[in-house]
């Protein structure tokens, strides 16, 4: 399987909704279970789309409606109480108790409890509409980012939502980050990149001379910009998305996650086997082989300073590198 299913790859947009359909079980997902429970590694070998880490927790989400929690950095898992079995692409905590996750049937999950529990905050009409990332400044005011330009903004803790309009076209919205200054940036199909400097009140295009799908925007410092795509596309800015210059590399597939670790080392990751490193804060890169053999779709940074990759394989520990 290619990593085209993560957040929403032009080539095939309706993949996200079919995803894993015949893979995902009925009786999963739905009860908390001791770490040696079978049902809760099952779920840490699952497909797992994206993960946060805050403080000592990581919780992380996937297919049926899974949604694992760690405090040991990865060493066991607890699979949270959930209340559906729908993808889920997205989860984000402001705080260490208020939590947000988002994915397929145009689906929004709130947990109040530092994500052992969850419920149902909002639910589209549209079930063919995936949400794919969600990203919230505060407890109070997020923004839920997805396919075919869906874009939904709350300013009171998600009990109400409102679709705004910020893309003239129906691109895939992909990823929402935030800058160490508080600036958000958006990262969609077709070279879209957006940034708000106003807490996502408006938002202004960032030109970039790529015309294929963007993944995210890894901030590196207050003007400082990673972009990372298709085809192994990374771009670096030094004036906040001013100007970009490609990073070579000798990756060619899609990298859809990158992160940078305490020691600085920044690590990009995607289709299997691509992984890269670098060491000087993002001007040049070289491959990596940490030895997995499958798709990665998130990339983070466990308390203990271990990586931990998330996608096809669920969670796998890595060496760092």
């Amino acid at each position: 399987m290619s990593l085209s299913f993560v957040r929403g790859a032009s080539s095939s947009r309706k993949l996200l909704s079919r995803l894993l359909v015949g893979l995902i079980a009925a009786t999963l997902g739905a009860a908390t279970c001791p770490a040696a429970d079978p049902t809760v590694l099952l779920a840490t070998r699952t497909l797992l789309l994206d993960a946060q880490v805050f403080g000592n927790m990581i919780v992380a989400v996937g297919a049926g409606g899974h949604i694992i929690r760690s405090t040991d950095s990865g060493k066991t898992w607890q699979l949270a109480q959930v209340p559906t079995l729908a993808t889920l692409t997205g989860v984000h905590f402001p705080d260490a108790q208020h939590g947000w996750a988002v994915g397929h049937d145009a689906t929004i999950l709130h947990s109040e409890d530092g994500g052992v529990t969850w419920t149902s905050q909002y639910q589209g009409a549209d079930l063919q509409v995936s949400f794919l990332d969600v990203c919230f400044l505060d407890a109070q005011t997020g923004f839920v980012a997805g396919a075919y330009g869906q874009f939904l903004a709350t300013t009171d803790g998600g009990r109400t939502w409102t679709a705004l309009h910020i893309i003239d076209e129906d691109y895939f919205l992909n990823r929402i980050t935030a800058g160490p200054t508080g600036t958000l940036y958006l990262a969609g199909e077709h070279g879209t990149l957006l940034r708000s400097t106003d807490r996502g009140v408006t938002w202004v295009s960032i030109r970039s001379s790529y015309d294929g799908s963007f993944y995210g925007i890894l901030p590196l410092g207050p003007k400082t910009l990673l972009a990372h795509g298709l085809r192994g596309r990374i771009y670096r800015s030094e004036d906040d998305g001013g100007t970009w210059q490609l990073v070579p590399t000798e990756q060619r597939g899609l990298l859809a996650t990158a992160v940078r670790l305490k020691d600085g080392t920044i690590v990009v990751a995607g289709q299997a086997r691509l992984f890269a490193v670098s060491r000087d804060d993002g001007r040049s890169f070289t491959p990596w082989s940490p030895g997995m053999t499958t798709a990665v779709a998130e990339l983070v940074e466990a308390p203990d300073g271990t990586p931990l990759a998330f996608g096809e394989e669920g969670v796998t520990r890595l060496q760092t590198p």
